[in-house]
């Protein structure tokens, strides 16, 4: 398990278009191989379930590396506050997809394999 510990910083709110809105974190001072994981986060006290994308999102013309991270089930603003993120385990690569609706649709995969298929209904 990889253990990050950050900021949260604004993004351009893509995730949050496509259905997923991320606590987008600087990486600076970690060395993290690029794809997505099946993650964790406590807030104030309660731990989440969350899908993290650690890559430049080369699908939306990113450039600099960040940590994406869908908390699974929290509703709230998370900007400036300082998150530990718990990457437990890499469920694949970072990819550049060919459109938003192909990103989207692998994003719904990758919800599926963390939070089970029941919690994919409430997304589409």
């Amino acid at each position: 398990m990889i253990e990050i510990e950050s900021e949260v910083i604004h993004g351009r709110k893509i995730g949050r278009a496509l259905g997923f809105p991320t606590a987008n974190m600087e990486l600076t001072g970690y060395d993290v191989e690029r794809g997505v994981y099946r993650s964790s986060v406590i807030i104030d006290g309660v731990r989440y379930k969350a899908m993290s994308n650690v890559g430049v999102r080369p699908s939306v013309g990113g450039k600099e590396l960040l940590l994406e991270t869908h908390v699974i089930g929290f509703q709230g603003d998370l900007y400036g506050r300082v998150l530990r993120v718990m990457l437990e385990e890499k469920i694949r690569d970072e990819k550049r997809f060919s459109s938003i609706g192909d990103l989207k649709e692998q994003l719904l995969r990758d919800y599926a394999s963390i939070a089970g298929r029941d919690c994919v209904t409430a997304i589409k």
